[in-house]
């Protein structure tokens, strides 16, 4: 069997692509009610076509995007049921890795999550886009220290698919400071070396973070 020497120029531009749109949208540059249209993404960017076209689909995979019915891409809209969803699926994910990690409890480890999450508290900007950022980055914190790729992938997936900015965001017509706190209490349950305990901290925590979601959707609507 002979296979075809594999092209990596375009996907790898593909890949750029998507991240770009990915981080426009993080830092609201890109809004609920735009339209996204390949034709006039390409010249933004000067690329050809295919490569964007790639990025947006695959962004509509991940159920970033929907395809708008006057064409090209906008925002998805998230329910309140697929925000519940969400949740849970963190709640898997994250409730996973503090398991892990209590079983472990590795001084060195928890050391490192505490220096994080003091880092990333002590938040200099009152930004939307700061808080979801430090928030980001203390949660992800923690399944890097387990070590484990496909944890990783599932958290960034998660986040990626509907836990970015513009969701975030909703949060800013209640108190953004709701939204970071209360971490350090996760790394004490690590630190007991008792994985239910950790594993109750994370559910705690994070059914918290659904119900200051779902507030803040409300009063949005």
């Amino acid at each position: 069997m002979q296979l075809k020497k594999i092209k990596t120029e375009r996907p790898r531009l593909a890949d750029e692509v998507y991240q770009q749109i990915l981080d426009a949208i993080r830092s609201g540059q890109i809004k609920d009610d735009d339209r996204l249209v390949q034709e006039r993404l390409a010249a933004d960017l000067q690329i050809s076509r295919t490569p964007v076209r790639e990025a947006l689909l695959r962004l509509e995979q991940d159920g970033i995007l929907d395809s708008s019915p006057r064409g090209g891409f906008v925002i998805h809209n998230m329910s309140d049921q697929e925000v519940g969803e969400l949740y849970e699926a963190r709640t898997a994910v994250e409730g996973q890795a503090a398991r892990i990690l209590a079983s472990e409890k590795d001084p060195t480890k928890i050391a490192r999550l505490r220096s994080i999450i003091e880092r990333e508290e002590n938040i200099s900007s009152s930004t939307v886009e700061a808080y979801f950022e430090a928030n980001r980055i203390i949660h992800r914190a923690f399944i890097e220290q387990c070590k484990n790729r496909y944890l990783l992938e599932m958290f960034d997936n998660i986040w990626n698919r509907g836990i970015g900015y513009y969701m975030f965001a909703a949060i800013e017509k209640l108190d953004l400071s709701k939204s970071l706190g209360d971490h350090m209490s996760l790394v004490d349950a690590i630190e007991t070396g008792n994985p239910t305990t950790a594993m109750d901290a994370v559910d705690s925590h994070i059914s918290n973070g659904l119900d200051l979601q779902l507030e803040a959707f409300a009063k949005r609507n």
